[in-house]
């Protein structure tokens, strides 16, 4: 991982010193971390930092990109932001969209203690006080709609088990294109710039990566429902009247 001194992030980031500061006053950019007497910055504020410069040169406010940061930082979606309140009564604010109590979990999702740890280990629901944060509100929603339709909870949440699983699998075959090549015993033999060249090369696996799966991801997916609804079809074309067969009645 990456590390910089201010005036290194400033110097990749393009950003000037002062204002990184600004930045991190008014809450845009976390602080850095703090070893000895030296602040140290990583990666995730320079992907900051450049997410904030672009929404600047857009024309939004300190004020805008601070509602749109904080709504991506709760799971929440630029809509969620437009449109104000949610529909959920107890959805107000950023904080209380990302809560739910114990009781509504159970109300709404059936839930119990077996599927709030499972959501706990997978990061859907963190501890907050006497309910939960949760992480992604609107998985939530579309969990409570599965549930709704006759969807067991758990059975949802063992899948994205396995296919956390599966992913952890895809991600390593993609980063192990650049590690299996590149990093070995020799790169004791390079210099700080062939390293850099390295780990940019590391980063560059993330987008590509990304798209990757989700375009081959969204077409099995099409494929699947597809084939689902024409067999959800066919049983129902099998069950009209055109389609039963005559009775002895009707025959004479």
């Amino acid at each position: 991982m990456a590390e910089y001194r201010i005036n290194d992030l400033a110097q990749v980031s393009g950003v000037s010193v002062r204002n990184i500061r600004v930045y991190q006053d008014r809450g845009l950019l976390p602080p850095p971390v703090i070893k000895g007497r030296t602040g140290w910055y990583y990666d995730q504020h320079l992907i900051r930092l450049n997410l904030i410069s672009r929404m600047l040169e857009r024309g939004y406010t300190f004020a805008t990109i601070g509602e749109l940061l904080a709504a991506a930082h709760h799971g929440m979606t630029v809509e969620h932001v437009l449109r104000g309140p949610t529909r959920r009564k107890r959805l107000r604010s950023f904080k209380q969209a990302a809560t739910i109590t114990l009781a509504e979990l159970r109300k709404s999702l059936g839930a119990d203690d077996r599927t709030i740890a499972l959501s706990e280990k997978l990061g859907l629901l963190v501890k907050d006080g006497a309910g939960f944060a949760v992480t992604n509100p609107e998985l939530l929603d579309g969990a409570e709609a599965l549930v709704k339709g006759g969807v067991d909870i758990d059975v949802l949440l063992d899948r994205w088990v396995r296919v956390q699983g599966d992913l952890e699998d895809v991600a390593h075959s993609f980063v192990s294109i650049i590690t299996e090549r590149f990093v070995d015993e020799t790169l004791l033999g390079l210099d700080d710039v062939e390293v850099g060249r390295i780990a940019e090369l590391i980063r560059r696996v993330r987008p590509l990566a990304h798209e990757i799966v989700d375009s081959t991801f969204t077409s099995a997916l099409d494929r699947e429902i597809s084939q689902a609804l024409a067999a959800v079809t066919k049983v129902l074309e099998a069950q009209t009247p055109d389609n039963q067969p005559e009775n002895d009645a009707e025959k004479d």
